[in-house]
């Protein structure tokens, strides 16, 4: 059963969510100008499928448990903020001065780059949080909660990937220039410092 109104107002909502910049959007935009499309794409990838477990979890129920939970959020929480913090200050006290150097070398067809997204975004309790606070309230009556939270969730996930795949579009014909030394490593610095800067912000968030 579906509620044409109700899920023309989520995706109005869920588009906003995936056009507001944030560290999935500065990690595929970094991933798009120095390291390549391929990156890129498996980075929106691992993003998009941390979404869907999200996704799966709230269905289940256990995104409640985050809201509910203080022990369970912050514990998600930390771990989150950490990664987040080590990511940026990995990028910005050793940035790269080429596409590939030895201090970071991903796994051959850039696999890195996917768990970089995939745990990035499944480490940040506060997409859960969204999920279980936003997503009921887009269900309509009568049908079946779980499935149907599932299935906002991936609507949320193809929105979100169609938005990351014009970013790479966008950005790929700047890549040749973004690949040398100096923009290199400025844009490793930048993209620490907002990893940081997140994951600072991760790390002082509560259940709202």
């Amino acid at each position: 059963m579906i509620d044409f109104s109700l899920l023309l107002a989520f995706v109005l909502a869920a588009s906003i969510l995936s056009l507001t910049p944030g560290v999935d959007t500065a990690m595929v935009l970094r991933s798009a100008t120095v390291d390549g499309r391929r990156p890129a794409i498996l980075a929106a990838i691992g993003i998009a499928l941390g979404c869907v477990m999200w996704g799966a979890a709230v269905a289940l129920g256990l995104g409640t448990l985050l809201r509910a939970s203080y022990l369970a959020y912050t514990m998600v929480k930390i771990a989150g903020a950490a990664y987040l913090i080590w990511l940026g200050g990995k990028l910005l006290l050793k940035p790269r001065a080429a596409l590939r150097t030895e201090d970071q070398s991903p796994a051959p067809g850039g696999s890195g780059a996917f768990w970089r997204g995939f745990l990035t975004n499944l480490l940040n309790p506060k997409v859960g949080v969204f999920y279980v606070t936003l997503l009921p309230q887009f269900v309509p009556a009568g049908a079946p909660v779980a499935g149907y939270i599932f299935f906002l969730a991936c609507i949320h996930v193809a929105i979100t990937l169609a938005w990351f795949a014009a970013l790479i579009t966008a950005t790929a014909p700047l890549g040749r220039f973004l690949r040398q030394p100096e923009a290199v490593r400025a844009l490793d610095r930048i993209t620490g410092l907002v990893f940081i800067a997140f994951g600072l912000k991760l790390a002082t968030s509560r259940v709202s």
